[in-house]
C-alpha cells in the first residue's frame, strides 16, 4: 500500500479522543490505495503442451491489457525458440496489425490462433523432431511489453547411439548428424531424465543437446559410479564439443510410414538387404525407427535384422524365452561384417 502524507491542521482546546480517533482513521483510509500492477502481461497456460511429430500444436499465450491503455492497432506479437542452452533465441514468427510473418524452418507452418483481440496463442502444423523446446511469446504494446514461455513436448523414445567406430567416437557435432542418420535428433535433459524415471539403465556417457555429458542409472554398481551412490542421472558436466568424444542419447518420435520385418526365403548380406527392401517400395530402416515402432507401437519381433547403420538388432515387447527372457528391449547383436548372410532385416515404407 502507499499512502499520500496529508498535513491537518487541528485546534483542539477540549479533544475528544475518541473522536481524533475517527477522524485520523478516516483521513488515512479514504487516501491509501494499492499499487498499480502491471498494465500489459502475457500468460501461458498450460505451460507445457504435448504433441507428437507430424502433428499439430497450439501454444497458449493470453494478452491482458489495462482497460486505461488506448487502443493500439499495432501492437506488436513476436514468438522466438530458446535453444538449449538459452544463450540464442530463433525468430519464429511475428505480428503487427496486419503484417504477419514467419521465419526459417516455420516458414509456412505457423500462425496466431487469433479467438480473440486478446489471444496471442501460436499454432505450429506438421510437427517435426526440432520443434521440441521452449518458446517465448512477447508482447510490445507502446511503451509496455510483457512475456510468457511455454515447452512443447514430445511423445517419443530416448534411446543411447554410438557408431561402427566403437563406443566414444563422438565429438558434439558428430553426435548430431549421428542422431539424424537414425530419424532422431540429439535428446535434452529432460527428455533423458524422463526416460531414467521410466527405469532406463545404462553405463556409457552420452552427450545431451545442452552440449553436457550424462548417463542414466537405475541400478547402482562399481563400473558405473559406485555401488554405495544412489539411482540418478550422472553427470560429467558441460564438455569440449570439438574435442571431447562420447556416445549420445538421440530422441526420435511417431512416424508416417509402416516399419516391419520383410520375409525371405534365406537369409542376407547387408547389401542384399537393402536391394531387398527397395524391390520391397521400401529402405532399409533406421535405428531410431525401429525405437519408435518398439516403444510407441508395441512392435515386437524376435528375428534379429539389418538396420541401415549396418547393426543387426531386433524389437521385443513381450519377454520370453530365447527372446530378451528378463526384459522388454531392442536387442542388440553389434555390427557384423556385412558380407555375412547371417540375418534378415527390417524396412520402412514412408506415406505415399
Amino acid at each position: 500500500m502507499i499512502c499520500l502524507p496529508i498535513l491537518v491542521l487541528l485546534s483542539v482546546v477540549a479533544a475528544d479522543r475518541s473522536a481524533l480517533q475517527t477522524l485520523r482513521h478516516k483521513i488515512f483510509k479514504c487516501n491509501c490505495f494499492a499499487e498499480n500492477g502491471p498494465r500489459l502481461s502475457a500468460l501461458a497456460e498450460p505451460s507445457k503442451v504435448i504433441t507428437r511429430r507430424g502433428g499439430n500444436a497450439t501454444l497458449p499465450c493470453k494478452i491482458k491489457r489495462d482497460e486505461n491503455l488506448a487502443p493500439n492497432r499495432k501492437m506488436r506479437i513476436k514468438w522466438t525458440k530458446l535453444t538449449s542452452d538459452y544463450l540464442k533465441e530463433v525468430d519464429v514468427f511475428v505480428s503487427m496489425d496486419f503484417h504477419k510473418r514467419s521465419y526459417g524452418r516455420f516458414h509456412g507452418r505457423v500462425h496466431l490462433l487469433n479467438t480473440s483481440p486478446s489471444d496471442a496463442s501460436l499454432v505450429i502444423t506438421e510437427i517435426s523432431l526440432e520443434d521440441y523446446g521452449k518458446y517465448k511469446c512477447e508482447v510490445i504494446d507502446g511503451l509496455e511489453d510483457a512475456t510468457a514461455v511455454v515447452s512443447l513436448d514430445l511423445e517419443g523414445v530416448v534411446f543411447p547411439y554410438f557408431p561402427r567406430l566403437g563406443r566414444y567416437n563422438l565429438n558434439y557435432y558428430d553426435a548430431e548428424l549421428a542422431c539424424r542418420d537414425q530419424d532422431a535428433i540429439v535428446a535434452s535433459f529432460d527428455q533423458l531424465y524422463d526416460a531414467w524415471r521410466g527405469g532406463m539403465d545404462w553405463c556409457n556417457a552420452g552427450w545431451l543437446s545442452d552440449g553436457s555429458v550424462q548417463y542414466p542409472i537405475t541400478t547402482p554398481r562399481e563400473p558405473c559410479g559406485g555401488r554405495n551412490t544412489v539411482p540418478g542421472v550422472r553427470n560429467y558436466g558441460v564438455r569440449d564439443k570439438e574435442k571431447n568424444h562420447y556416445d549420445v542419447f538421440c530422441f526420435t518420435s511417431h512416424y508416417k510410414g509402416r516399419f516391419y520385418y520383410l520375409i525371405q526365403r534365406s537369409k542376407l548380406t547387408y547389401d542384399e538387404a537393402v536391394q531387398a527392401c527397395k524391390k520391397d517400395g521400401a529402405q532399409i530402416a533406421k535405428v531410431g525407427q525401429m525405437f519408435a515402432a518398439w516403444k510407441l507401437l508395441g512392435y515386437d519381433r524376435c528375428d534379429a535384422g539389418w538396420l541401415a547403420d549396418g547393426s543387426v538388432r531386433y524389437p521385443i515387447s513381450n519377454p520370453r524365452r530365447r527372446c530378451s527372457p528378463t526384459e522388454a528391449a531392442v536387442r542388440f547383436n553389434g555390427f557384423p561384417d556385412k558380407k555375412h548372410k547371417l540375418y534378415g532385416v527390417y524396412c520402412f515404407k514412408g506415406p505415399n
